[in-house]
């Protein structure tokens, strides 16, 4: 199977803050088994080396110790209610948390070292990109509705680095929104989270850089049904 793309890539990441791996990127099926795999595997240690904490840091690892126990570790359930404590001492982002299958797809784009658990500096990574994808949610929800139309969602993409083709944001359209055309919060943080993690893994695959990678049918399971 060859997947081709048009070579618009996510642009300009920052280089110290988006090497983690993605979790298409470390799956290998070997006489059965799922495992890591070291050539894919980029995440960086400088990336994951403790730093001074801010004290919205310190508050996450407050509730972290409170929701996660001694291991620091936390699953899509204990992530939901991770992320419902957080967004309540955060009045500007007008939500009650996201749903599960939000929170399992957030698992799987930081999922560094193949737990299927997010540990807290993973967390963090996470909580920055959220911000930076709240500021563009912000920017188009100008009647504080907590949701976008369709069309903004267009801008709202570019905006974020993301350049598609129309039929993908017919498609993001059809996936994402209400009946009334409308995208909310959580429908956004999905959609963003799902084209960050699929951007990563091509662009993983795609180590020539021509825009075309070729995968059989198991490495095409792989990349998608983890996500």
């Amino acid at each position: 199977m060859k997947c081709s793309c048009d070579g618009s890539a996510q642009g300009k990441e920052k280089p110290h803050e988006w090497r983690l791996a993605s979790q298409h990127q470390i799956l290998q099926h070997i006489n059965g088994n799922f495992l890591l795999s070291s050539d894919l595997f980029m995440t960086t240690r400088k990336l994951l080396e403790p730093e001074e904490e801010t004290e919205e840091e310190k508050q996450f690892r407050v509730i972290y110790q409170k929701i996660s126990g001694e291991d620091m570790q936390i699953c899509a359930n204990e992530l939901k209610m991770v992320m419902k404590n957080v967004l309540a001492k955060h009045s500007e982002i007008k939500s009650d948390g996201f749903s599960l299958e939000t929170c399992r797809s957030m698992i799987a784009l930081m999922d560094t070292d193949g737990t299927g658990k997010l540990n807290l500096e993973e967390f963090k990574h996470l909580w920055r990109k959220i911000k930076e994808w709240q500021a563009i949610f912000k920017r188009y929800d100008k009647d504080n509705s907590c949701s976008i139309s369709s069309f903004e969602m267009r801008n709202a993409v570019n905006d974020a680095g993301f350049q598609l083709k129309k039929q993908l944001y017919d498609i993001i359209a059809l996936r994402y929104a209400d009946e009334n055309l409308n995208i909310d919060f959580d429908s956004y943080i999905c959609c963003f989270v799902r084209l960050e993690g699929m951007f990563r893994a091509f662009n993983a695959f795609d180590k020539d850089g021509d825009g075309i990678i070729k995968l059989n049918v198991l490495e095409w399971l792989q990349l998608t049904m983890y996500s």
